[in-house]
């Protein structure tokens, strides 16, 4: 079996909590496009942006991967980019995600309300391949994509 690790070390971890999704069935570029947009944020407030992107009343700016999206409106002045989409399956994973890891902070003692997103990423997970069959004989690749996901979270 292989041995997973998250990808940020450090040595003092007495004021961080850590969490960790595996295998979500979202692709990693989006999921990479929302963490993007929170990576730093005060927990509290990430938490509200995921949830006003849910409710489809703001939207996260595609920055990397922007090829072919629609313009929003109000992106541009609040981000300085105005491409950009509402990903409501990827920020229910991540509001998911950080919400256990403000609850692992509060069971670590610490303060809910000082804590910052220190390090958040978005890893390629298990890809399944099926195959879709065509006519005269051929076939084109059916793939879902997965992702892996982790946050660390500080006391400021």
């Amino acid at each position: 079996m292989p041995v997973w690790e998250y990808s940020f070390k450090t040595r003092e971890e007495s004021n961080m909590a850590k969490a960790v999704l595996k295998d979500v069935p979202v692709h990693p570029k989006v999921m990479y496009e929302v963490m993007n947009t929170i990576r730093g944020k005060p927990l509290g407030d990430a938490m509200d942006f995921l949830e006003r992107v849910i409710e489809k009343k703001e939207a996260v700016p595609f920055r990397r991967y922007s090829g072919k999206q629609a313009h929003k409106r109000g992106l541009g002045a609040k981000w300085g980019w105005s491409a950009g989409r509402y990903p409501v399956k990827a920020a229910d994973y991540v509001l998911k995600l950080l919400r256990n890891a403000e609850n692992n902070a509060d069971v670590k003692g610490l303060d809910i309300e000082r804590l910052r997103i220190k390090h958040i990423a978005a890893h390629k997970g298990m890809v399944i391949k099926r195959y879709m069959p065509r006519a005269y004989g051929r076939s084109s690749p059916k793939n879902k994509v997965s992702s892996h996901i982790e946050v660390v979270v500080e006391e400021v």
